[in-house]
């Protein structure tokens, strides 16, 4: 089947939100590529539980398709109209099952010499849809501040290396209450600018503190969803699975596949819980690898206001067989954990830029069992050192754009 024999009844299988929204805009899909249409249905299939600035990426570019004249459109998707696809891809459920779809045009790609072809049409794509609808800046700076350091009796290793030449770094730290200082920021942010998902605490044991206004996950309350999906993946390895079928059916689960209670106050955050799990790499195992990507994920899909993430001591490196079957005797590297999250700190700092108002954005990020830290945005000068005795609640206070206290 070709995009231009769509029908409403092909999404009867889509869920409320998602099927609605592909019949209020058929027209327009029915005059897509099929090498550039079922990206757009991998998406759409998914409305119903994504993130409300997801929603928006989506509604945004079928509003610019259809804002384009037919001549303008043809000239957009010439060069995924050139592509060729075979008659075997054309006859794939792509409607129902386009991320499966994805998976063997890209093989198809690859072998018919067409992949540079392909990323060249979407970079251009993408650069005329931004240009037609550019990102707006948040109606308030981000901050975004990163925890490091926990159950470190003493530290030799350089901290914060890079994020240096980037801000403050700073030697003398005051920390006492310091967690109570971010709480009480992080508050003062949401109740001031409530939004749903615009705000979130990330924790690699048990949450460092609870609300109902924040978006908050916590890899010690994700135990037993981590434990279910191990046993899932042992159980495909020892079924000799392929990699591939195992990935397709990681792609297809849902929190009720691994003991989520259905709940549609939480529904979306729940999917989101699942695919840290079901797409991330080492998050079942290592709190750090958890702590990293979910901040990564969170802040690309949801673009959060205000984020807290704090990284907490892993399990020490151990055989992959031991730690995916459980015999491993759980012990923690509080050392080696701190280099872990000093490096996650570095890459939440990189994905906090690649967001719309990255200039006017903040982040701070801490050592919590010692002295050091270092704060980035407008109020922390470039490049420098500052040695003299801070408060954390100090730097927090010109993480939100207050001004300095004047130090002795």
């Amino acid at each position: 089947m070709k995009p231009v024999d769509l029908t409403a009844e092909q999404f009867r299988e889509y869920p409320p939100a998602a099927r609605q929204t592909a019949v209020d805009h058929l027209a327009v899909l029915r005059q897509l590529p099929l090498s550039f249409l079922p990206f757009l249905l991998k998406e759409m299939v998914a409305l119903d539980t994504k993130f409300p600035a997801e929603r928006e990426e989506i509604l945004l570019q079928l509003a610019y398709l259809e804002s384009l004249s037919p001549l303008e459109r043809d000239r957009n998707m010439a060069a995924f109209s050139g592509l060729l696809v075979t008659p075997e891809l054309e006859s794939f459920d792509w409607v129902n099952l386009p991320g499966q779809f994805l998976e063997r045009l890209s093989s198809h790609l690859w072998a018919t010499s067409q992949m540079d072809i392909f990323r060249s049409a979407s970079e251009r794509y993408m650069r005329e849809f931004r240009a037609a609808h550019p990102d707006e800046p948040p109606q308030v700076p981000r901050v975004a501040i990163v925890l490091v350091g926990q159950s470190v009796a003493a530290n030799t290793y350089p901290l914060f290396k890079k994020l240096r030449r980037q801000g403050v770094y700073f030697g003398k730290v005051d920390g006492a209450n310091g967690l109570d200082h971010i709480r009480q920021l992080v508050e003062a942010r949401v109740a001031s600018h409530p939004a749903p998902y615009a705000h979130w605490l990330i924790d690699g044991a048990q949450p460092s503190w609870t609300s109902t206004r924040l978006a908050l996950v916590s890899y010690e309350e994700l135990s037993s969803v981590r434990a279910a999906l191990t046993a899932k993946i042992t159980q495909a390895f020892e079924s000799r699975m392929s990699p591939e079928a195992l990935r397709t059916q990681l792609a297809q689960m849902t929190p009720a596949d691994v003991g989520i209670q259905p709940n549609a106050n939480s529904e979306v955050l729940d999917h989101f819980k699942v695919a840290l799990f079901t797409e991330g790499s080492g998050t079942q195992i290592y709190s750090t690898t958890f702590v990293q990507w979910t901040a990564r994920e969170a802040l690309r899909r949801a673009k959060p206001v205000t984020l807290v993430a704090r990284f907490t001591p892993r399990q020490r490196n151990a055989p992959m067989n031991e730690l995916l079957n459980g015999t491993y005797k759980h012990a923690l590297d509080p050392a080696g954990s701190l280099v872990d999250a000093e490096m996650g700190a570095w890459y939440t700092w990189i994905d906090l830029q690649r967001l719309p108002g990255a200039d006017t954005s903040s982040f701070l990020a801490w050592f919590e069992s010692g002295n050091e830290a270092v704060g980035v945005g407008p109020s922390f000068p470039r490049a420098t050192q500052d040695n003299a005795p801070v408060k954390l609640s100090e730097l927090l206070d010109r993480l939100a754009g207050k001004p300095a206290a004047t130090r002795a």
